[in-house]
């Protein structure tokens, strides 16, 4: 009797976040699968570990960030929720009182960055700061996100 086990196909089977693509190069001897991740990053993925529910996401999902699109460091779902965070004291994000100075200062986090808006005697006009900046980055970036995920073939 032959008793060689016979390799399984899982080609574009979806395990979790991660649908296989095609096999891979062996790991120690070990059969292994280049999959494509929800987030969109490729990884190399050995067989048990994706039937025994170990492997179920590039390592974002382990990360924390589970159902979330982050593109170059920026959470495509915060911007979008546009939510005042709990710690934030004058109601609109971006937007801080600086005592020493006696003004309001706006600023806009992007792609890991923070970008100072100015410094404004009256908060009306550190908020439209904000606003503008809302407008200018984030809703650029998002029509940019959502139109590079329409795209057919993608």
């Amino acid at each position: 009797m032959d008793y060689s086990r016979k390799k399984l196909d899982l080609t574009g089977q979806k395990f979790g976040k991660l649908t296989v693509l095609a096999p891979a190069e062996n790991i120690k001897n070990r059969t292994a699968w280049l999959c494509r991740c929800e987030c969109g990053k490729e990884t190399v993925v050995k067989t048990y570990r994706l039937r025994n529910g170990r492997a179920v996401s590039c390592g974002c999902a382990e990360r924390g960030v589970s159902g979330l699109n982050y593109v170059d460091g920026t959470c495509v779902e915060m911007i979008r929720a546009r939510t005042v965070r709990k710690n934030n004291t004058s109601g609109m994000p971006g937007v801080d009182w600086l005592a020493r100075k006696g003004s309001w200062r706006a600023t806009i986090c992007f792609k890991g960055k923070r970008h100072y808006l100015g410094s404004y005697k009256r908060f009306e006009d550190a908020a439209q700061a904000r606003k503008q900046a809302e407008e200018e980055i984030y809703d650029t970036f998002l029509r940019e996100f959502d139109e590079a995920r329409e795209k057919p073939g993608d």
